[in-house]
Protein backbone atom coordinates (compact mmCIF):
# COMPACT_ATOMS: atom_id res chain seq x y z
CA UNK A 1 0.00 0.00 0.00
CA UNK A 2 1.47 3.57 -1.19
CA UNK A 3 2.62 5.68 2.12
CA UNK A 4 -0.53 8.31 2.86
CA UNK A 5 -0.52 11.69 2.59
CA UNK A 6 -0.90 13.36 5.92
CA UNK A 7 -3.84 15.58 6.58
CA UNK A 8 -2.59 18.91 7.45
CA UNK A 9 -4.16 19.02 10.94
CA UNK A 10 -1.84 15.50 11.40
CA UNK A 11 1.48 16.41 13.59
CA UNK A 12 4.71 16.48 11.74
CA UNK A 13 8.72 17.07 11.54
CA UNK A 14 8.06 20.88 10.93
CA UNK A 15 5.36 21.76 12.73
CA UNK A 16 6.67 20.08 15.70
CA UNK A 17 7.82 21.92 18.71
CA UNK A 18 10.90 19.82 18.70
CA UNK A 19 13.23 18.57 21.35
CA UNK A 20 13.93 19.94 24.87
CA UNK A 21 17.97 19.62 23.93
CA UNK A 22 18.20 20.82 20.53
CA UNK A 23 20.13 18.04 18.30
CA UNK A 24 20.76 17.75 14.80
CA UNK A 25 17.68 16.42 12.63
CA UNK A 26 18.16 12.61 12.02
CA UNK A 27 19.59 11.71 8.32
CA UNK A 28 17.35 8.18 7.47
CA UNK A 29 14.48 8.35 9.41
CA UNK A 30 11.79 11.20 10.66
CA UNK A 31 11.66 12.90 14.16
CA UNK A 32 8.85 10.81 15.35
CA UNK A 33 11.13 7.20 14.10
CA UNK A 34 13.93 8.39 16.12
CA UNK A 35 11.37 8.90 19.54
CA UNK A 36 9.92 5.12 18.69
CA UNK A 37 13.33 3.53 18.49
CA UNK A 38 14.59 5.43 21.09
CA UNK A 39 11.69 3.95 23.23
CA UNK A 40 12.07 0.47 21.86
CA UNK A 41 15.53 0.52 22.69
CA UNK A 42 14.81 1.97 26.24
CA UNK A 43 15.64 -0.19 29.64
CA UNK A 44 11.96 0.68 30.78
CA UNK A 45 10.44 -1.01 27.55
CA UNK A 46 11.97 -4.28 27.89
CA UNK A 47 11.13 -4.13 31.85
CA UNK A 48 7.71 -4.03 30.35
CA UNK A 49 7.78 -7.84 29.47
CA UNK A 50 7.72 -8.88 32.99
CA UNK A 51 5.21 -6.49 34.47
CA UNK A 52 1.66 -7.41 35.22
CA UNK A 53 -1.64 -6.39 32.78
CA UNK A 54 -3.95 -8.04 35.04
CA UNK A 55 -2.09 -11.33 35.86
CA UNK A 56 0.92 -11.76 37.63
CA UNK A 57 3.43 -12.40 34.96
CA UNK A 58 5.10 -15.51 36.62
CA UNK A 59 1.17 -17.26 36.97
CA UNK A 60 1.28 -18.59 33.39
CA UNK A 61 3.00 -17.37 29.89
CA UNK A 62 -0.04 -17.05 27.92
CA UNK A 63 -1.18 -13.90 29.37
CA UNK A 64 -1.16 -10.65 28.10
CA UNK A 65 1.64 -8.15 29.69
CA UNK A 66 2.31 -4.50 29.66
CA UNK A 67 4.97 -5.37 26.71
CA UNK A 68 2.44 -6.83 24.49
CA UNK A 69 -0.37 -4.96 25.57
CA UNK A 70 1.71 -1.69 24.19
CA UNK A 71 2.79 -3.25 21.04
CA UNK A 72 -1.21 -4.31 20.83
CA UNK A 73 -2.08 -0.58 21.44
CA UNK A 74 0.78 0.83 18.84
CA UNK A 75 -0.59 -2.15 15.95
CA UNK A 76 -4.38 -0.93 16.87
CA UNK A 77 -2.89 2.96 16.49
CA UNK A 78 -1.24 2.80 13.75
CA UNK A 79 -4.07 1.06 11.67
CA UNK A 80 -6.67 3.60 12.91
CA UNK A 81 -4.34 6.75 11.81
CA UNK A 82 -3.05 5.60 8.60
CA UNK A 83 -7.01 5.42 7.57
CA UNK A 84 -7.49 9.02 8.98
CA UNK A 85 -4.43 10.35 7.66
CA UNK A 86 -2.53 11.18 10.78
CA UNK A 87 1.44 10.67 11.96
CA UNK A 88 1.22 6.86 12.66
CA UNK A 89 4.42 6.86 13.87
CA UNK A 90 4.14 9.45 16.52
CA UNK A 91 0.68 7.31 17.36
CA UNK A 92 3.20 4.08 17.45
CA UNK A 93 5.71 6.02 20.00
CA UNK A 94 2.85 7.25 22.37
CA UNK A 95 1.13 3.84 22.31
CA UNK A 96 4.37 2.30 23.13
CA UNK A 97 5.93 5.00 25.50
CA UNK A 98 2.36 5.04 27.46
CA UNK A 99 3.24 2.67 30.31
CA UNK A 100 6.56 2.59 31.04
CA UNK A 101 6.21 3.98 34.35
CA UNK A 102 3.85 1.34 35.51
CA UNK A 103 4.83 -0.44 38.61
CA UNK A 104 4.33 -3.69 39.16
CA UNK A 105 1.32 -6.03 39.91
CA UNK A 106 -0.37 -3.75 37.73
CA UNK A 107 -3.02 -1.16 39.40
CA UNK A 108 -2.69 -2.97 42.56
CA UNK A 109 0.74 -1.63 42.38
CA UNK A 110 0.12 1.22 41.71
CA UNK A 111 -2.18 2.30 44.14
CA UNK A 112 -0.33 0.88 46.70
CA UNK A 113 2.58 2.93 45.91
CA UNK A 114 0.11 6.36 45.25
CA UNK A 115 -0.53 5.25 49.13
CA UNK A 116 3.04 4.87 50.26
CA UNK A 117 3.70 8.35 48.27
CA UNK A 118 0.60 10.30 49.68
CA UNK A 119 2.61 12.61 52.43
CA UNK A 120 5.42 12.86 49.45
CA UNK A 121 3.42 13.91 46.27
CA UNK A 122 2.08 11.02 45.58
CA UNK A 123 2.89 8.97 42.67
CA UNK A 124 0.32 8.46 39.14
CA UNK A 125 1.79 5.74 36.00
CA UNK A 126 1.22 8.45 33.39
CA UNK A 127 3.46 10.79 35.38
CA UNK A 128 5.69 8.02 35.60
CA UNK A 129 5.94 7.38 31.91
CA UNK A 130 6.92 11.36 31.50
CA UNK A 131 9.55 10.87 34.28
CA UNK A 132 11.24 7.65 32.56
CA UNK A 133 11.35 9.60 29.23
CA UNK A 134 12.39 12.72 30.73
CA UNK A 135 14.77 12.08 33.33
CA UNK A 136 15.60 8.37 34.70
CA UNK A 137 16.69 6.57 31.38
CA UNK A 138 20.41 7.14 31.49
CA UNK A 139 21.90 6.09 28.25
CA UNK A 140 22.95 9.27 25.88
CA UNK A 141 26.26 11.27 26.60
CA UNK A 142 24.38 14.90 26.41
CA UNK A 143 20.74 14.44 28.12
CA UNK A 144 19.07 12.55 30.55
CA UNK A 145 15.98 10.95 29.75
CA UNK A 146 15.49 10.08 26.01
CA UNK A 147 14.59 13.75 24.98
CA UNK A 148 11.83 12.91 22.97
CA UNK A 149 9.50 15.42 20.63
CA UNK A 150 7.13 17.30 22.76
CA UNK A 151 4.35 15.81 20.75
CA UNK A 152 4.91 12.35 22.22
CA UNK A 153 5.49 13.38 25.79
CA UNK A 154 2.42 15.54 25.63
CA UNK A 155 0.96 12.46 24.43
CA UNK A 156 2.10 10.02 27.15
CA UNK A 157 0.21 12.72 29.82
CA UNK A 158 -3.23 11.65 29.59
CA UNK A 159 -4.27 13.66 32.16
CA UNK A 160 -2.98 16.00 35.34
CA UNK A 161 -3.77 17.91 38.04
CA UNK A 162 -3.48 21.75 38.18
CA UNK A 163 -1.01 21.91 40.64
CA UNK A 164 1.52 19.09 38.38
CA UNK A 165 0.41 20.34 35.42
CA UNK A 166 1.96 24.01 36.40
CA UNK A 167 5.06 21.67 37.62
CA UNK A 168 5.48 20.39 34.41
CA UNK A 169 5.92 23.91 32.16
CA UNK A 170 5.55 22.69 28.29
CA UNK A 171 3.77 19.53 28.39
CA UNK A 172 1.25 20.78 31.57
CA UNK A 173 0.50 24.13 29.72
CA UNK A 174 -2.82 22.19 27.73
CA UNK A 175 -4.04 21.15 31.29
CA UNK A 176 -4.14 25.20 32.25
CA UNK A 177 -5.67 26.35 29.53
CA UNK A 178 -7.94 23.76 28.91
CA UNK A 179 -6.29 23.20 25.29
CA UNK A 180 -6.51 19.56 23.00
CA UNK A 181 -3.56 17.22 22.56
CA UNK A 182 -2.64 16.49 19.20
CA UNK A 183 -5.32 13.61 17.26
CA UNK A 184 -2.67 11.69 17.54
CA UNK A 185 -2.44 11.76 21.13
CA UNK A 186 -6.04 11.57 21.03
CA UNK A 187 -5.75 8.23 19.29
CA UNK A 188 -3.44 7.05 21.04
CA UNK A 189 -5.38 7.15 24.25
CA UNK A 190 -8.39 5.61 22.55
CA UNK A 191 -6.56 2.23 20.65
CA UNK A 192 -5.16 1.84 24.57
CA UNK A 193 -9.06 1.35 26.24
CA UNK A 194 -9.90 -0.64 22.65
CA UNK A 195 -6.70 -3.21 23.44
CA UNK A 196 -7.36 -3.35 26.94
CA UNK A 197 -11.13 -4.16 27.26
CA UNK A 198 -10.40 -6.18 24.32
CA UNK A 199 -8.44 -7.97 25.41
CA UNK A 200 -9.23 -8.51 29.14
CA UNK A 201 -12.00 -10.39 27.83
CA UNK A 202 -9.80 -12.71 26.41
CA UNK A 203 -7.44 -13.19 29.19
CA UNK A 204 -10.11 -13.63 31.66
CA UNK A 205 -12.04 -16.40 29.46
CA UNK A 206 -8.30 -18.14 29.33
CA UNK A 207 -7.70 -18.05 33.08
CA UNK A 208 -11.43 -18.97 33.81
CA UNK A 209 -12.39 -16.32 35.99
CA UNK A 210 -15.31 -15.38 33.41
CA UNK A 211 -17.82 -17.18 31.44
CA UNK A 212 -19.33 -16.73 28.22
CA UNK A 213 -22.42 -17.14 29.58
CA UNK A 214 -21.45 -13.96 31.95
CA UNK A 215 -20.34 -12.18 29.06
CA UNK A 216 -23.46 -12.97 27.16
CA UNK A 217 -24.97 -10.23 29.47
CA UNK A 218 -22.92 -7.69 27.71
CA UNK A 219 -24.57 -6.23 24.37
CA UNK A 220 -21.44 -5.22 22.88
CA UNK A 221 -20.10 -8.97 23.32
CA UNK A 222 -23.46 -10.79 23.07
CA UNK A 223 -23.79 -9.32 19.25
CA UNK A 224 -20.34 -10.64 18.40
CA UNK A 225 -20.58 -13.74 20.27
CA UNK A 226 -24.08 -14.76 18.40
CA UNK A 227 -22.77 -13.58 15.21
CA UNK A 228 -20.02 -16.40 15.24
CA UNK A 229 -21.54 -19.30 16.65
CA UNK A 230 -24.43 -18.82 13.80
CA UNK A 231 -22.04 -18.43 11.54
CA UNK A 232 -19.63 -21.26 12.57
CA UNK A 233 -21.32 -24.02 14.40
CA UNK A 234 -18.67 -26.23 14.83
CA UNK A 235 -15.86 -24.28 15.78
CA UNK A 236 -13.53 -25.10 18.61
CA UNK A 237 -14.24 -22.78 21.69
CA UNK A 238 -10.94 -21.45 21.67
CA UNK A 239 -11.69 -20.27 18.14
CA UNK A 240 -14.61 -19.04 18.97
CA UNK A 241 -13.16 -16.37 21.50
CA UNK A 242 -10.49 -15.62 19.28
CA UNK A 243 -12.92 -14.69 16.71
CA UNK A 244 -15.61 -12.98 18.64
CA UNK A 245 -12.60 -10.79 20.18
CA UNK A 246 -11.49 -9.93 16.82
CA UNK A 247 -14.54 -8.75 16.16
CA UNK A 248 -15.12 -7.05 19.50
CA UNK A 249 -11.98 -5.51 18.36
CA UNK A 250 -12.87 -4.38 14.88
CA UNK A 251 -16.59 -3.19 15.73
CA UNK A 252 -14.60 -0.64 18.14
CA UNK A 253 -12.34 0.58 15.42
CA UNK A 254 -14.86 0.90 12.96
CA UNK A 255 -16.77 3.15 15.18
CA UNK A 256 -13.85 5.15 15.97
CA UNK A 257 -13.03 5.65 12.07
CA UNK A 258 -16.61 6.66 11.30
CA UNK A 259 -17.33 8.68 14.37
CA UNK A 260 -14.22 10.52 14.36
CA UNK A 261 -14.11 11.50 11.03
CA UNK A 262 -17.72 12.97 11.37
CA UNK A 263 -16.52 15.48 14.11
CA UNK A 264 -13.50 16.28 12.08
CA UNK A 265 -15.47 17.22 9.06
CA UNK A 266 -17.92 19.08 11.37
CA UNK A 267 -15.19 20.93 12.96
CA UNK A 268 -12.72 21.34 9.64
CA UNK A 269 -9.60 22.16 11.69
CA UNK A 270 -7.45 23.24 9.03
CA UNK A 271 -3.90 23.24 10.83
CA UNK A 272 -3.16 21.18 14.69
CA UNK A 273 -3.56 24.92 16.19
CA UNK A 274 -7.32 24.28 15.22
CA UNK A 275 -7.35 20.58 16.81
CA UNK A 276 -5.70 22.29 20.11
CA UNK A 277 -8.51 25.13 19.91
CA UNK A 278 -11.48 22.65 19.48
CA UNK A 279 -13.65 22.67 22.18
CA UNK A 280 -13.15 18.86 22.83
CA UNK A 281 -11.75 15.84 21.93
CA UNK A 282 -12.32 14.96 18.25
CA UNK A 283 -10.94 10.96 18.21
CA UNK A 284 -13.50 9.37 19.57
CA UNK A 285 -16.71 6.98 19.89
CA UNK A 286 -20.18 7.65 18.64
CA UNK A 287 -22.66 7.61 21.77
CA UNK A 288 -24.33 4.14 21.25
CA UNK A 289 -20.79 2.80 21.26
CA UNK A 290 -19.68 4.80 24.23
CA UNK A 291 -22.83 3.39 25.81
CA UNK A 292 -21.97 -0.32 24.82
CA UNK A 293 -18.15 0.59 25.89
CA UNK A 294 -19.22 1.87 29.14
CA UNK A 295 -21.02 -1.18 29.94
CA UNK A 296 -18.22 -3.59 29.29
CA UNK A 297 -16.26 -1.81 31.04
CA UNK A 298 -18.61 -1.49 34.13
CA UNK A 299 -19.01 -5.82 33.58
CA UNK A 300 -15.14 -6.09 33.68
CA UNK A 301 -14.72 -4.00 36.88
CA UNK A 302 -16.95 -6.27 38.57
CA UNK A 303 -16.53 -9.77 37.76
CA UNK A 304 -12.79 -9.75 36.42
CA UNK A 305 -10.81 -7.68 38.32
CA UNK A 306 -12.84 -7.55 41.73
CA UNK A 307 -12.70 -11.79 41.23
CA UNK A 308 -11.15 -13.31 44.48
CA UNK A 309 -8.28 -15.01 42.90
CA UNK A 310 -6.97 -11.47 41.08
CA UNK A 311 -7.82 -9.48 44.75
CA UNK A 312 -5.77 -11.97 46.49
CA UNK A 313 -3.38 -11.41 44.30
CA UNK A 314 -3.48 -7.28 44.58
CA UNK A 315 -3.17 -7.85 48.22
CA UNK A 316 0.13 -9.46 48.04
CA UNK A 317 1.17 -6.97 46.00
CA UNK A 318 0.05 -4.38 48.01
CA UNK A 319 2.26 -6.39 51.18
CA UNK A 320 5.50 -6.20 48.34
CA UNK A 321 5.09 -2.84 47.42
CA UNK A 322 4.47 -1.50 50.87
CA UNK A 323 6.81 -3.19 52.57
CA UNK A 324 9.61 -2.38 50.33
CA UNK A 325 8.80 0.87 50.37
CA UNK A 326 8.69 0.87 54.44
CA UNK A 327 12.55 -1.18 54.68
CA UNK A 328 13.96 1.59 52.19
CA UNK A 329 12.93 4.65 53.80
CA UNK A 330 13.70 3.13 56.97
CA UNK A 331 17.17 2.45 55.63
CA UNK A 332 19.12 3.62 52.63
CA UNK A 333 21.74 1.08 52.59
CA UNK A 334 19.43 -1.18 51.61
CA UNK A 335 19.56 0.11 48.11
CA UNK A 336 21.68 -0.91 45.26
CA UNK A 337 24.53 1.70 45.34
CA UNK A 338 23.29 3.62 42.73
CA UNK A 339 20.14 4.57 44.18
CA UNK A 340 21.58 5.28 47.58
CA UNK A 341 23.73 7.82 45.93
CA UNK A 342 20.50 9.44 44.52
CA UNK A 343 18.31 9.13 47.82
CA UNK A 344 21.82 11.00 49.62
CA UNK A 345 21.68 14.32 46.61
CA UNK A 346 17.82 13.96 46.50
CA UNK A 347 17.48 14.18 50.69
CA UNK A 348 20.04 17.01 50.81
CA UNK A 349 17.82 18.88 47.81
CA UNK A 350 14.27 18.35 49.09
CA UNK A 351 14.36 16.62 52.11
CA UNK A 352 12.22 13.52 52.84
CA UNK A 353 10.41 13.82 49.76
CA UNK A 354 13.28 13.48 47.61
CA UNK A 355 14.50 10.41 49.36
CA UNK A 356 10.85 9.19 48.78
CA UNK A 357 10.80 10.04 44.81
CA UNK A 358 13.63 8.24 44.51
CA UNK A 359 12.57 5.17 46.19
CA UNK A 360 9.27 5.29 44.10
CA UNK A 361 11.73 5.50 41.17
CA UNK A 362 13.50 2.18 42.18
CA UNK A 363 10.02 0.26 42.90
CA UNK A 364 8.37 1.56 40.04
CA UNK A 365 11.05 0.78 37.87
CA UNK A 366 10.77 -3.52 39.06
CA UNK A 367 9.44 -6.13 37.25
CA UNK A 368 6.91 -8.39 38.93
CA UNK A 369 9.61 -10.93 39.34
CA UNK A 370 11.97 -8.71 40.58
CA UNK A 371 9.57 -6.87 43.09
CA UNK A 372 9.23 -10.66 44.69
CA UNK A 373 12.87 -11.39 44.94
CA UNK A 374 13.42 -8.19 46.41
CA UNK A 375 10.32 -8.99 49.42
CA UNK A 376 12.05 -12.11 49.88
CA UNK A 377 15.76 -11.00 49.67
CA UNK A 378 14.64 -8.80 52.70
CA UNK A 379 12.21 -10.53 54.46
CA UNK A 380 13.05 -14.38 54.15
CA UNK A 381 15.83 -15.11 56.19
CA UNK A 382 16.93 -18.11 54.73
CA UNK A 383 17.03 -16.53 50.86
CA UNK A 384 20.42 -15.57 49.91
CA UNK A 385 21.10 -11.38 49.68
Amino acid sequence: MPDVKLAPYAVRDENSRGRRFPEPPPRYRSEFQRDRDRIVHSAAFRRLEYKTQVFVNHEGDMYRTRLTHSLEVAQIGRAIARILHLNEDLTESIALAHDLGHTPFGHAGQEALNRCMRDHGGFEHNLQSLRVVDELEEKYADFNGLNLNFETREGILKHCSMADARALGDVGERFLTRQQPSLEAQLANVADEIAYNSHDVDDGLRAGLISVEQLCEVRLFREQYECVVTSYPDLSRRRVIHEVVRRLIDRQVSDLVDSSRARMAEAAPASIDDVRGAPGALIGFGSGMRQLNLELKRFLRKALYRHYRVMRMSAKADRVITSLFEAFMNDACLLPPEYADKVRVQTEAAGVAGRARVVADYIAGMTDRYAISEYERLFNPMKAT
